[in-house]
């Protein structure tokens, strides 16, 4: 059961993906020939117009296929025939619904359980925070110049720029105050430590005060997997820690195992999550300036509205290849390791 819900979360989010390139591509006159969910031989598919519905074998990914997107085409309903802002509004689309997507999510979730307010139970004896003359019921507001609205972000800070001294900024009594912290490792649990503790209680509102922190929500998940990523290109952390489909699905599973004997609740509360953290994470990854995914598609198009000139489609076309082997090749390695750590 646990990897049918995992499969069915995967899938649902890459089909919302393509979903957004599907009715652009429509709205421009753009001839959509085949929409499918996963990949490989395709099991069943329908004919409804000019496109053919299909189901694939394997349950990841999905595809978008219009006329003239990867070759040249005559047609006038073909992708390279319109014009460029309506092609960037094709390839956008894609990451701007995963975007959509963990919004309408985290309206959810947020009106279930409300959300984690950043206000500190207390300070630890010995610590920054302490010195600095923080107490209990103090509302966090600022870390440096990043705005805090959950008290995961507290922590997630603190984790991302470990051991780095931090201006806080804070309300008391309806006043800010500001605070010059510096870490403090401790010896126990390895880490550093601001000293600040918390009962991460949860605060629920009205409709009005859920779609704000809604907003804040995916931007929450899209600020974790940038700095994520940064973490990643400056070696602070293992490209083993990656984890592709194989990976996400054995997470998913493991927390649907973990949340289940807390009832159907709890395990519908952690779906939402995880398919949040997932829909915001796909529209980043797609974004990234990189051949073959939208990202890289955008760039030779903003390329192509600046100069007024397309770019040589044989080059584009190359570079996007050379992408996709990359790509497939990482794909490879990333469920290699996946694997592996199965039997771990």
């Amino acid at each position: 059961m646990k990897f049918i819900i995992a499969i069915i979360i995967f899938s649902v989010i890459i089909l919302f993906h393509e979903l957004g390139h599907f009715l652009l591509a429509k709205k421009s006159g753009i001839r959509v020939n085949e929409f499918c969910l996963g990949l490989g031989p395709t099991l069943f598919g329908v004919q409804k117009g000019e496109t053919y519905y299909s189901v694939k074998l394997l349950p990841f990914g999905g595809a978008c296929m219009m006329e003239g997107e990867d070759a040249d085409s005559e047609d006038d309903a073909a992708f390279g025939k319109k014009s460029v802002w309506a092609r960037i509004s094709v390839v956008a689309a894609g990451p701007i619904f995963n975007f959509i997507m963990a919004f309408f999510l985290a309206f959810i979730l947020i009106s279930c359980i409300g959300v984690d307010t950043p206000v500190i139970s207390g300070v630890m004896k010995g610590y920054s925070a302490q010195t600095a003359g923080m107490q209990e019921g103090d509302v966090i507001v600022k870390m440096n110049n990043k705005s805090i609205h959950f008290y995961r972000e507290v922590s997630m800070y603190s984790y991302f720029h470990e051991g780095e001294p931090v201006k806080i900024t804070y309300e008391r009594d309806g006043q800010r105050y500001t605070a010059d912290l510096t870490p403090t490792l401790d010896e126990e649990s390895g880490r550093y430590l601001l000293g600040l503790t918390s009962r991460t209680e949860r605060k629920k509102g009205n409709v009005f005060s859920n779609l704000k922190n809604s907003v804040y929500e995916m931007n929450y998940w899209i600020w974790t997997t940038l700095q994520s990523l940064k973490m990643l290109v400056t070696g602070k952390v293992s490209p083993n820690e990656l984890s592709g489909p194989v990976g996400i699905v054995k997470t998913i599973g493991d927390t649907y195992d973990a949340s289940k004997s807390d009832g159907i609740f709890y395990v519908f509360i952690n779906m939402l999550n995880f398919s949040i953290l997932l829909s915001a994470n796909l529209g980043v990854m797609n974004l990234l300036p990189l051949p073959a995914l939208d990202g890289g598609r955008l760039v030779f198009l903003l390329i192509e509205a600046v100069r007024r000139k397309k770019v040589d489609p044989q080059k584009e076309g190359m570079v996007h290849f050379v992408g996709i082997m990359i790509l497939m090749g990482l794909m490879v390695l990333i469920m290699f390791n996946d694997i592996r750590k199965l039997f771990i």
